[in-house]
């Protein structure tokens, strides 16, 4: 079995951990630094192969010893974006595959600058946006002569509303932050530029549902890098319930907690509850030549919390760990074909999706499986087997 170390034993964390262990292929090391919580994952999941460890990511030199001492040979942060850049350091150090979550756009060029000449893979921005998204839309950039836009609107949203944000904290909240309070990367009039956050507000409507979409940050990935020269427009937008780009204008903008991010995240960790009863909605348009004529392509998903290995997860943990795993899968099945730095939509969206990891996202799924295991009060114990 191929060993992985991944790190953090979080709500993508131990999904990826499960989904990896679980095709009998790969021996899942699991680390997390805080004492038990490895354990418990490995514990819930039953597998001989999920391998909990002690570990202290942010400790260099500790992560450094366990993939020499365990002989790694790919290493999946699912940390706070601000911890991968030592983590990315071992892996070039050690020769080891490295393929990690982040969205902060300083993070992947900072990866990409360590996979110079490497005869390994280094793969940031996986999981779904970036990552999935931007596969989606460079099949779909492939069928035209010629492009004109191309617009990616991805929402990770609760099922069922009912505060004033319309929205449930489904993944990391420093990530959260970090997209709705930094530059983002657009390309306007043929041309890349930064765009604020929170800004380019419009209204779009998917299977007779209104939402919003508005900038956020890291979502385009490497996209306009490669393809931006292209293209007359290009951008990336969040896709949330009317009303929620006020009231984050308000905290972020208005109060100043853009600038006070320890005082936001605390505000929306006490205030905003989490939930497995979440919908992914994954929108890409693109508009162009095809023979000779302007046509438009989309891609339109959803995706609803799905039952794995007898547990409920949420949307957002399948297609986030989904995305990752299916990537990392392709990758160890033709090493020779992706060496140094790999941008998520090298990778074909038929071979994607045709994965075994991939396959979360085409298989059908609606809301009813989360309403009939949370009525049954099996939903509880995702990450720790219940107490007997």
């Amino acid at each position: 079995m191929n060993r992985i170390l991944v790190l953090g034993a979080g709500k993508i964390g131990s999904l990826i951990a499960g989904l990896l262990a679980e095709s009998g292929d790969y021996e899942v090391h699991l680390a997390d630094s805080r004492p038990g919580a490895a354990e418990d994952v490995a514990r819930a999941h039953g597998l001989a192969n999920v391998l909990p460890i002690v570990l202290d990511a942010a400790r260099r030199e500790d992560v450094a010893a366990c993939v020499a001492e365990r002989r790694i040979e790919a290493l999946v942060p699912g940390l706070p974006y601000y911890l991968n850049e030592r983590v990315a350091e071992v892996a070039r150090d050690r020769g080891c595959h490295y393929f990690d979550l982040t969205e902060d756009v300083n993070v992947a060029a900072m990866v990409q600058r360590l996979s110079t000449g490497a005869s390994v893979a280094f793969a940031p921005q996986c999981g779904l946006a970036p990552g999935f998204v931007s596969i989606a839309a460079a099949e779909l950039i492939r069928h035209f002569e010629a492009l004109r836009t191309v617009k990616l609107r991805v929402g990770a949203l609760p099922q069922l509303p009912n505060n004033v944000l319309k929205y449930s904290l489904t993944w990391s909240t420093d990530g959260l932050i970090n997209e709705y309070g930094n530059p983002c990367l657009s390309v306007v009039d043929g041309r890349c530029r930064e765009v604020l956050p929170l800004e380019g507000l419009e209204e779009i409507e998917i299977d007779g549902q209104l939402y919003e979409a508005f900038n956020t940050s890291g979502g385009l990935g490497s996209l306009a890098g490669s393809y931006g020269s292209g293209v007359e427009s290009m951008d990336y937008k969040t896709i949330r319930y009317p009303g929620h780009c006020e009231q984050m204008r308000l905290l972020m903008s208005g109060l100043k907690l853009n600038q006070d991010r320890p005082t936001l995240k605390r505000v929306l960790e006490n205030a905003v509850p989490q939930t497995l009863q979440d919908v992914v909605i994954i929108y890409v348009a693109v508009t162009g030549l095809q023979d000779g004529e302007l046509r438009e392509e989309n891609y339109v998903n959803k995706v609803y919390p799905q039952v794995i290995a007898g547990r409920l997860w949420s949307a957002i943990q399948v297609t986030t760990a989904a995305g990752l795993c299916a990537v990392l899968d392709l990758v160890f099945r033709s090493p020779q074909q992706y060496r140094g730095f790999v941008r998520q939509e090298q990778f074909p969206l038929p071979q994607v999706l045709g994965n075994r990891y991939g396959r979360y996202f085409a298989e059908q799924s609606n809301k009813d499986v989360s309403l009939r295991l949370v009525a049954a009060g099996r939903t509880g114990h995702q990450r720790a087997r219940p107490a007997s």
